[in-house]
């Protein structure tokens, strides 16, 4: 089967590619995600790759050359391999190769090979296929595992055994799942078996490498694909057991509570609509992860998961430590979402206080219609009925916190007057009495004892200030 180039934005570079190659008496193809992706006319990648059964450093260099004598080649000698930036294309030209692997490590042990050999050593048969850039059969498709078949079936195979594969790299079993999550693919049964028999393995790779594959699940159209396959196989619970603890439903005296793993999917999937926000979309997968430890029977009450949001909030940073995910910004605002996830449905009341909100819109501050998307996306009810009540409250809320959002400005909240201020006003150095005073003029504001007004800032203070046996200059 020969693939129609003529039309590939990129035509004019694989003949210049071609024509190298062939100066240099070497062969050359292109592999990989680049051939799949143009195969499924999906939206067509930056990063082309190219594989020689000859050096592919050394074509690295000649077509640079061909292109621009000044362009730059960045040559990782170690893997055999180049890499070259060209307008808004990333090309990395690599030399065929076999590879074989020790127990204990996903680095292979590397020969020179053909292009066979180079297919044979590729993840899912719809990854192996190569498109010939040679003279004699300019844009052949070479696919001795018949990927083309899988592609049109929407099926995920490996090229050898699946067992040996995904213990020789048992990172592949967390790209099987991301293949399947992103291209909603099935992962073939005799594939799927091996990863549960192998799942072990993935202990062996780096979090920050399973961190991304799994983030690519993450931000695919619908994560559950993917969160289902890791529970499925148990490479959930070897990753985030947290997640796990979740499952299952308990009754007791006839009451049950609902399958918060289950409902975290959904919750996910409903976000997942509505942001491409990496952290909203974990902020949701983690919203419910204290549950499970604070989980309680009370007689007459029935199940209870008192301080879920706080304990959860805390979770996160521990969770992300061992994931090896940032801590700065990013983790933070996870804990923040975490932690307030259950505050707006508290307000949907006509009675709910001024007070209430103003806190709400301070400790929400910027990330306040985040918070609204997650509120919104935990509504999985599958009345319809309910479920507009429940969106209608919400949005009942936003109003109500606009109104006073308007009327007090504490959204991002200032300190109508400042420490320094303070200081001048009774002669102080630093210390813990501006903190004091600080933190009582913000809870005044905050309960509506007085407006966000320096004016009466500056009254509340003096008044305090007597009471601490402070005295204005």
């Amino acid at each position: 089967m020969t693939i129609n180039l003529n039309q590939n934005k990129n035509l004019k570079l694989f003949k210049i590619i071609s024509e190298v190659a062939a100066e240099n008496n070497q062969s050359v193809y292109i592999v990989g995600g680049y051939v799949r992706d143009l195969l499924m006319k999906r939206k067509a990648s930056t990063d082309i790759d190219f594989v020689t059964e000859q050096s592919g450093i050394e074509l690295a260099q000649n077509v640079a050359k061909a292109i621009d004598p000044k362009m730059k080649v960045s040559v990782f000698k170690t893997y055999g391999t180049a890499m070259i930036k060209y307008k808004d294309l990333e090309l990395e030209f690599v030399g065929a190769r076999k590879e074989s692997y020790s127990e204990d490590s996903r680095k292979p042990e590397v020969e020179g090979g053909t292009i066979e050999d180079d297919q044979k050593r590729r993840d899912f048969t719809v990854n192996a296929m190569a498109i010939s850039l040679n003279k004699d059969n300019f844009g052949e498709l070479i696919d001795p595992f018949n990927g083309i078949d899988d592609l049109e079936k929407g099926i995920l195979r490996t090229p050898l055994e699946p067992a040996q594969t995904y213990s020789d790299d048992p990172l592949r079993m967390m790209r099987a799942v991301r293949f399947a999550s992103t291209l909603n693919f099935k992962v073939e049964d005799n594939s799927l078996e091996a990863i549960k028999q192998e799942a072990e393995r993935i202990k062996i790779v780096s979090r920050e490498r399973i961190m991304v594959e799994f983030n690519k699940i993450m931000l695919s159209k619908k994560p559950s694909i993917g969160l289902k396959l890791m529970e499925q196989t148990g490479l959930m619970k070897l990753i985030i057991p947290e997640l796990i603890d979740l499952k299952g439903v308990e009754e007791v005296e006839g009451q049950t509570h609902k399958d918060n793993f289950y409902h975290t999917l959904e919750v996910v999937d409903n976000i997942s609509e509505n942001t491409d926000n990496l952290w909203l979309r974990w902020s949701a997968l983690l919203h419910d992860i204290g549950k499970a430890p604070t989980k309680k029977f009370v007689e007459g009450t029935g199940w209870t998961f008192h301080g879920h949001e706080f304990l959860g909030s805390k979770m996160v940073k521990t969770l992300f430590q061992r994931l090896k995910l940032p801590l700065g910004p990013d983790m933070k605002y996870v804990q923040k979402m975490v932690k307030l996830s259950s505050r707006p449905i508290a307000l949907i009341t006509d009675d709910a206080s001024d007070s209430a909100l103003r806190r709400l819109l301070f400790d929400a501050g910027e990330n306040l219609e985040d918070l609204f998307t997650l509120c919104k996306a935990d509504i999985t009810t599958k009345n319809s009925k309910k479920q507009e009540k429940f969106k209608k409250n919400f949005e009942y809320v936003a109003v109500k916190i606009k109104e006073v959002e308007e009327k007090d400005q504490v959204r991002n909240f200032q300190p109508p007057i400042s420490g320094e201020e303070i200081m001048r006003m009774f002669n102080l150095k630093p210390g813990r009495e501006i903190g004091i005073l600080k933190e009582k003029v913000k809870e005044a504001i905050l309960e509506g004892e007085i407006g966000n007004d320096s004016e009466e800032a500056k009254n509340f203070v003096i008044a305090e200030a007597e009471k601490l046996g402070l005295t204005l200059v």
